[in-house]
Formats: structure tokens, sequence, C-alpha cells
């Protein structure tokens, strides 16, 4: 049997490849672009685009304490600084003329860490199950696709994802995907980054629906004050600097952003009043007026900070008081997750539904049975994208069976896909079900 597909989408020819029950053509370039300058498209191309291999992350640090339990952000994925990649993965048995839903996955790591391909992050199962196509986004980030100050442009991971969806627009319906039905979904950073998306000019044009994951939307405004901080930590670079020296910079950025308080968790972003996006002043009127035009869904988990908990000098230390430490770290726990996550995300869905729009509110509580992790912060990942080798071993996963994982992780691909199909959902719940 032919392990090849070949697919004649406008901007050239790509040859993909069968792995299972669906077909991947990974690593297509969308976009490029000079250091620190906006992107532009690729030329079209005529001799066939080999699309297989997974596209490389853009440069990074390893941040090794959360990989033993949420697995690794990049699973050892090559790195270049031409990242502006993506995937597409669409069922095999798709039909001639079949039209599927969309979802455009935009990828999480505090804007510093991660990839769309990231083996984390495999699709096979929603696209297999649910019969949708899956596009995989990677962007540049860290000082290469957020820091503006001299001789760098902000934004350019924002307006990265921007050049994406454009692509999409024009080339998806020759993978068997519907450019009318364009969800865009992403986790932590990548939800926050879909509001974002949200509040750009032609955000209407180029998505219907949004789902937000997770998105830290309560320490996504008044930033400015650390932006500057963090854009005159460095001196320019010149065209010659290593990409050592940039990630050199990136930190020097990130120590500077680190005294800003909460916000200093997630020091890099997008950033108000550069292009594309308007003035912080500006940003709710943004919102309002796209809301009847984009439905959304905006989920978080029950625990989402108990992730971090372990890891957090400051606070690491609360678990291990006698008597009083499960205690205190559950009140922790629910303190920093309702600042960070859940006040912002109730206050996003009321100005969305007053506006007009149509949004869902949906809470993780799965949780594996007597684990530490509880329902924290990207376990909803293991649910939309677990196999076997990705969540082998996971610390925030011990505790559950493969059978049990799968019986949530089904019955979560179905939400997520049946919402990308306009599916009529009830405006609250929690996952497993019951009321939120």
């Amino acid at each position: 049997m032919n392990s090849e597909r070949r697919f004649n989408p406008p901007c050239g020819p790509v040859i993909g490849r069968v792995a299972g029950p669906v077909v991947k053509a990974s690593g297509i370039p969308y976009a490029r672009a000079q250091r620190f300058q906006p992107p532009h498209p690729v030329a079209d191309w005529s001799e066939p685009c080999l699309a297989m291999d997974p596209a490389p992350a853009c440069p990074q640090w390893r941040i090794r304490e959360l990989e033993s339990v949420s697995g690794s952000q990049t699973g050892g994925l090559p790195q270049r600084e031409d990242c502006q990649n993506l995937t597409v993965t669409l069922p095999k048995d798709l039909q001639d003329g079949e039209l599927l839903p969309v979802m455009v996955w935009i990828h999480g790591g505090s804007y510093i860490t991660g990839a769309g391909d990231a083996p984390i992050y495999d699709p096979a199962a929603l696209v297999s199950e649910q019969r949708v196509v899956v596009v995989a986004v990677t962007y540049r980030l860290g000082a290469f696709g957020y820091l503006g100050g001299p001789g760098r442009t902000a934004n350019l991971g924002l307006c990265d994802q921007l050049s994406a969806l454009e692509w999409v627009q024009r080339n998806i319906a020759s993978f068997g995907g519907d450019p009318d039905a364009v969800t865009v979904f992403g986790q932590s950073a990548g939800g926050d980054a879909v509001a974002h998306l949200m509040a750009t000019p032609r955000a209407a044009t180029l998505f219907r629906r949004a789902i937000m994951q997770s998105p830290p939307l309560g320490i996504s405004r008044g930033r400015a004050k650390m932006t500057a901080a963090m854009s005159a930590a460095g001196p320019q670079l010149s065209d010659q600097a290593s990409v050592k020296e940039v990630l050199q910079l990136q930190e020097k950025a990130r120590v500077a952003g680190a005294r800003f308080g909460l916000r200093g968790l997630m020091p890099f972003g997008p950033a108000f009043g550069a292009s594309p996006l308007p003035a912080e002043t500006q940003v709710d009127d943004a919102w309002r007026a796209v809301a009847p035009h984009i439905d959304i869904m905006i989920t978080h988990t029950a625990e989402e900070t108990r992730l971090f908990i372990p890891v957090a000098h400051p606070v690491s230390w609360v678990r291990e008081i006698p008597v009083l430490g499960a205690g205190a770290t559950r009140l922790l726990s629910a303190l920093a997750t309702r600042l960070i996550y859940v006040t912002g995300i109730r206050s996003f869905l009321r100005r969305h539904s007053r506006a007009g729009g149509r949004a869902h509110y949906f809470v993780v509580r799965w949780a594996a049975p007597g684990n530490f992790y509880g329902a924290a912060h990207g376990i909803d990942l293991a649910l939309l994208f677990g196999t076997r080798e990705n969540t082998a071993g996971l610390e925030m996963l011990q505790g559950a069976s493969w059978e049990e994982l799968q019986e949530a992780g089904r019955a979560v691909r179905a939400l997520w896909a049946g919402f990308a199909r306009g599916t009529r959902l009830p405006e609250r719940g929690s996952i497993p079900g019951g009321s939120a």
C-alpha cells in the first residue's frame, strides 16, 4: 500500500505520509522572516514539498523541572530560527470532495518553550475519532517573537500565527478542510494567543470559532511597564549575533520581567498598542466588536496551579508543613488559580456574551486517582492528545490506567470537535460531566 499522499494546494504540490489511521503533511513552510522582523508568505513552489519530517522548534532553553510531570515541550525536535512551519493531519479515509471542520492548534509554553509538532500534541486520535483536520502551528518564541525594543519588532509570534491562518484560508481545502469552519484552539500561552488573535482586525475572516484552554487572562493586562523594562534589558544585537546570544538576551529580559509580581510569571507575550493589536484602552471594544462573529469556548482545570507548587521555590515548602501541608497547598492552589485564570476567564466570557456572542465555559475536573497534582494545569492535554507513548510514566497521570485516560479522553475529544462542528453545547459544564 502506498504510504505517500500527494496534495495540490495553491501554494504548490505537497507530499505527505500515511501514519496509521491518519495522513500527515509535516513541516510545511507558511512564512519566513528576517530576525526580529515581520513574516512574509513563502513564495509558491512548483517542485513537490516533501512534508515528511516534523516542523523544527523555535530555538529555546530546555526547561527540565516539569518534564517528568507533564512531558517534554519539544520531545527532542531539532531547533531552527526559520521555524514558521505547520503540519496538517487528516483522516486517511477522506473521501473526494469531503470538507471537514478545521482545528488550528496553537501550542503553549509561556511563549518561551514548545513546538507545534512536539510528541505530547499528537492529534491522531482527535482526527481519526472525530473526522476533523488539525493544523499544528510552530511560531517564534521569546526574544525571537515577543521582545520589542532597539532593532526589534514586537508581536512577531502573533504575526506568525496570523500568517499561518492566512495560509489555512488559502490552502486547506486541498487537504479536505473547510475554510469556512475553522476553529483556533490553544492551551495556556496558546489560549492567551487565541484571545489576542480575536482582537486583531481580520480575525472574523480567518476563523469562526475559538477554544481557549487555561488562558492566564488574569495576568494579560497592565503589562506595559514590565514590557518596557524587558525591552530595555538588553542592547540591540547585530545581524551576526548567534542564536545563543539571542537566548542570553532573552534571559536578561526574563529576569527584568520577573520582579513584576504575578505578571512576571509569564513575562513574554503580545503587547498592546503594537501592530496588529490595538492599544490596551481599546482592546475591550475590539473584543466586543468581534463577539457576534466568533463563538468561543473557554476551559480551565479545577486546580491549575498545583502543577507549579513543587517547583516554585517561594511556596514549595508549604506542602511540607506537618499536618497542615495538604490543606495549605489546596488553599494556595485555589487562590492562585482564581487570580491567574478564573477571574480573567469569567470576565472575558461575560463581555463576549453581553456583546452578542455565543460563549461556553467548562471546568476540567478529571484527575488520576490519589495523585498529588489532581486536575492540574496541562492535564487536558493528556486527554486531548494522549497516546500510550507520550503519557507513559508521567507523574501527573500516575494512579490512572490507560483505559481510564482513554475513556475521559474520548469524551473530551468529542466535546472539542463538537464545538468545532457547530454542535449546540450547554453554556456551562464540567469534565467529566456535571454543572460547573
